[in-house]
C-alpha cells in the first residue's frame, strides 16, 4: 500500500460531520491519481478509497458486512481486520487518534475478493429527549437494518396456498406423508407417494413446495448476520435482492433432492448395495417432506420476532435446520438397519459416504458458515 500525496488528488466535497459518503474511488496507477470508483467501467477490485473528514471531538460510527481478511487502513495505517465472516459495527474515532481535524484517506482492502463496498454506512442515531428533563439524560438509539419482510411474507403465503392446494386435490398423498402415524411406520414406505416418489406431478409440487420452506428458512438465517455464503462465491447472486437468492436457494434445493437418487445410485453401485438405494431415497424423501411442513412456522417466528430478539431467532432457525438434517440422516442410518445390520463394516462404510459426509458438509453450509 504505498503513500498517496494529497496535492495530486482531485478535491472531492467533504462532511461537515464525520461520515462516509456512498462514493468510492479507486487508484490508477498508471496515472498516480484517484478516480470515482464505477463498477460498470473498472470491474472487480482488491481496494477502495474515499476521504473522510474526522473531527476528534465527535464519534465516527460505521457499520458494515465483511468477508474474512477485510482490512480497513486510514492514511495507509491498519486498523482493522476482520477474523469472519460478519457484520461489524466500529468507530473510527477510537481506532484512529489524530488531533487535528481534517481529511484523510480511508481504505477497505481484500487480499482475494472486492470487498463489500455497498454495506458500508453511518450509523445512524436518534436522540429521545425525556419529558422531565429535555436537555438532560438523553437516550441514543441506534438504528438498526432489517431486511425487507415482503418477500418473505409473499413466498410464505405462496407456500401456504401450495400446500393447501396439494391438501384438496392430493388428499391422499398428503395424508401419505403428513400423518403422524404413517412416520413412524415402515410399511408406510410402500404406501402411496413414498412407493414412487418423484414420478408424479403431485410428488414434483410436493419437493418444490419443500425447497420454497427450506430456502426462506436459509436466506432467513444468511440474511439475519448479513453473512457472504460460500455459494455466492460461486455464483453472481445479489446480496441485497432478497428474491432472487430464494429462488437460488430453492433451486439448488430442489436439485439437490432429485440429483440425490443419482447420487445413492452410483454410491450403491460402487458399495454393490444397489438393492438398499430405492428404499433410502424414499425414507429421505418422507422425513424431508414430513419435517418441512414445520418450517413455514419458523418463518411466522422469524417475521414476528427478528426485530426484537434476532439472536434468539437465529439461534431458534439453526437448531431447526440442524434438526432436520440430523434426523433425516439418523432416521435413514435407522431403516436400513431394519434390513441389514449396521455392525456390517461395508455397509456403515456406505451410510457414512451418502449420510455423514454429506450432512457435515450441509451443516458447514448452511449452519456453521460463520
Amino acid at each position: 500500500m504505498g503513500v498517496f500525496a494529497q496535492e495530486q488528488l482531485p478535491s472531492f466535497k467533504l462532511n461537515r460531520t464525520n461520515q462516509l459518503s456512498a462514493d468510492w474511488l479507486i487508484y490508477r496507477p498508471e496515472t498516480n491519481h484517484f478516480s470515482l470508483y464505477i463498477p460498470e467501467y473498472h470491474g472487480q477490485t482488491g481496494a477502495l478509497y474515499q476521504w473522510v473528514d474526522i473531527r476528534s471531538e465527535q464519534p465516527f460510527p460505521i457499520n458494515f458486512t465483511a468477508k474474512k481478511d477485510l482490512s480497513l487502513f486510514i492514511d495507509n495505517q491498519l486498523l482493522f481486520t476482520a477474523d469472519s465472516a460478519a457484520t461489524y459495527s466500529l468507530d473510527l474515532n477510537q481506532l484512529f487518534k489524530t488531533e487535528k481535524p481534517g481529511r484523510h484517506l480511508l481504505c477497505i482492502w481484500h487480499p482475494t475478493e472486492q470487498p463489500d463496498y455497498n454495506t458500508f454506512g453511518n450509523v445512524s442515531e436518534i436522540r429521545v429527549a425525556t419529558p422531565s428533563a429535555p436537555l438532560k439524560n438523553e437516550v441514543w438509539d441506534k438504528a438498526r437494518h432489517y431486511p425487507n419482510y415482503n418477500a418473505f411474507i409473499i413466498f410464505l403465503l405462496l407456500i401456504g396456498l401450495l400446500y393447501g392446494g396439494l391438501r384438496t386435490n392430493y388428499t391422499s398423498d398428503f395424508q401419505s406423508l403428513f400423518r403422524v402415524s404413517n412416520f413412524f411406520r415402515y410399511s408406510a414406505l410402500e404406501e402411496g407417494l413414498l412407493a414412487k416418489p418423484i414420478s408424479s406431478w403431485s410428488s414434483i409440487l410436493f419437493v418444490i413446495a419443500f425447497s420454497l420452506s427450506f430456502a426462506l428458512v436459509i436466506v432467513a438465517i444468511h440474511t439475519n448476520i448479513q453473512n457472504i455464503v460460500i455459494f455466492n462465491r460461486l455464483f453472481a447472486v445479489s446480496e441485497t435482492d432478497i428474491t432472487s437468492r430464494i429462488l437460488f436457494y430453492a433451486f439448488l434445493i430442489f436439485s439437490f433432492i432429485l440429483l440425490k437418487y443419482l447420487f445413492l445410485s452410483l454410491m450403491g453401485y460402487i458399495f454393490d448395495l444397489t438393492p438398499l438405494v430405492s428404499l433410502q431415497y424414499r425414507e429421505f424423501i418422507r422425513t424431508f417432506l414430513f419435517m418441512g411442513i414445520f418450517l413455514p412456522l419458523i418463518m411466522v417466528l422469524y417475521l414476528a420476532l427478528n426485530t426484537v430478539m434476532p439472536q434468539m431467532v437465529l439461534l431458534v432457525s439453526n437448531i431447526a435446520v440442524s434438526i432436520i438434517l440430523v434426523v433425516t440422516a439418523l432416521r435413514i442410518a435407522y431403516t436400513l438397519n431394519k434390513k441389514v445390520l449396521l455392525r456390517n463394516l461395508h455397509l456403515f462404510s456406505y451410510i457414512c459416504a451418502t449420510e455423514i459426509i454429506p450432512l457435515i458438509i450441509l451443516l458447514k453450509l448452511i449452519v456453521f458458515n460463520y
